[in-house]
């Protein structure tokens, strides 16, 4: 039975990449490592006068490459190890766009979804109090993740401020348009998964227009994902949220579906044409893209063996194991790795640091004009490292983001 530990996972596949790199042992040990972890303990009052303690996390994996970064995700099942393994795919990822971050990941153990607005901003502002001496915006910057958004990264803000007695909108990224926001930022994610998807679509004689496709998850990964295909004219014959999902073998309509889900805080069958389906059977249907773009661990080697598409493009992090991967492989089918596929979120981010750091504003079309070149980029040398090495595209991403961070170590060495 394969194990679903997301930190052992992370650090088999860094070995796996390292068999193709002339890297010391030494300093590939070092990155199947963290650099620093941080676990906080803290209270907060909630709305009916009770103390109830949060356990938060903040983990440095690399900043060999520049300041950390990486999101801050508020979730349940939010554990150190799961933090470890997305600060290591965070610094890969950042490697394999070629940007200067080194990278980092947080989170904080909770239901939001049973927690009142201020709730919320009091668990925020108390988790940002514990961790400010260890965030900045020259030494780690957060973001959002799963089930944080623009205003949490508005409360992070603002309480940092406080602290250090000026504005300092740099210190994190995803924040609203009027605080120092980027154009382009909060779809940025899911139109990345969408870019990657054409250029893979180019690269096997696939037509996006027609195509059908199935997407697990309906957020700012999912969701956005799913209007740029559907804009395309692709057929979107399946979406899904943490509840559950629609199917429609003829092609859903998006916009309708999200609006629906925006209203009622889920999908309604009768309401937008389709038949609910599980996450599960999603995973299933026949289509020509799958999008999981919801949380990791969901194509096992079990899941694998049952999946009908022609590629698989993930959206979340980490949601294929090990073993599953070498099922995709046998079977012929295309991956488009989180690594690469999910970039374009970390690389806005980078667009609004500079943005603010310089005191600018780009334009909505500077940014995405940025974005295409970086990702299509990325996408090619992925591809080139795939086909020269014969190997997976999961695997040339590691050997191209695992070997960029462990040069930039071996460059500037061990000190002392």
């Amino acid at each position: 039975m394969e194990s679903l530990n997301s930190f052992k996972i992370a650090q088999q596949q860094v070995e796996i990449a390292g068999r193709y790199l002339q890297v010391d042992e030494g300093v590939l040990e070092m990155l199947k490592q963290t650099k620093r972890e941080v676990i906080v303990h803290f209270p907060v009052k909630m709305d009916d006068g009770r103390i109830r303690i949060f356990t938060g996390y903040r983990v440095v994996h690399s900043p060999a490459r520049g300041p950390a970064k990486g999101g801050i995700r508020y979730h349940p099942d939010v554990d150190l190890d799961e933090v470890r393994a997305l600060a290591m795919w965070m610094s890969w990822k950042t490697a394999v766009v070629n940007i200067p971050f080194g990278g980092a990941k947080g989170g904080v153990q909770c239901d939001v979804k049973a927690m009142s607005l201020k709730e919320v901003e009091n668990m925020t502002r108390r988790f940002t109090w514990e961790i400010a001496p260890f965030i900045g915006p020259e030494s780690d910057i957060p973001a959002p993740d799963v089930y944080t958004n623009p205003q949490v990264m508005s409360w992070i803000m603002d309480t940092y401020s406080i602290l250090k007695g000026y504005s300092v909108p740099e210190v994190v990224t995803g924040k609203p348009i009027e605080l120092g926001g980027s154009q382009g930022r909060f779809e940025a994610t899911g139109k990345g998964v969408f870019i990657t998807a054409a250029e893979a679509a180019r690269h096997l004689g696939l037509s996006i227009n027609g195509a059908r496709v199935a997407i697990q998850g309906a957020g700012n990964v999912g969701g956005v994902a799913a209007q740029y295909f559907h804009s395309a004219g692709a057929r979107v014959v399946a979406i899904s949220d943490s509840k559950g999902g629609l199917y429609n073998p003829k092609g859903l309509d998006i916009p309708q579906a999200l609006a629906c889900k925006n209203q009622y805080q889920c999908f309604l069958t009768e309401r937008v044409n389709a038949e609910e389906i599980t996450n599960e059977e999603l995973l299933e249907l026949k289509c020509d893209f799958l999008v999981p773009s919801a949380l990791g661990n969901q194509i096992t080697a079990e899941k694998a063996s049952k999946l009908d598409c022609r590629m698989v493009v993930e959206g979340a992090n980490g949601p294929t194991t090990p073993d599953a991967d070498a099922v995709l492989e046998d079977r012929g089918i295309f991956l488009v790795p989180d690594i690469l596929a999910n970039a374009g979120g970390v690389t806005v981010s980078y667009f609004e640091w500079v943005q603010n750091l310089q005191e600018l504003l780009w334009s909505e079309e500077e940014v995405a004009d940025r974005l295409q070149k970086i990702m299509c980029k990325a996408f090619a040398e992925t591809l080139e490292i795939s086909q020269k090495e014969k190997v997976h595209m999961r695997t040339a991403a590691y050997i191209l983001g695992v070997g960029r961070v462990a040069k930039a170590v071996q460059l500037r060495g061990i000190y002392p």
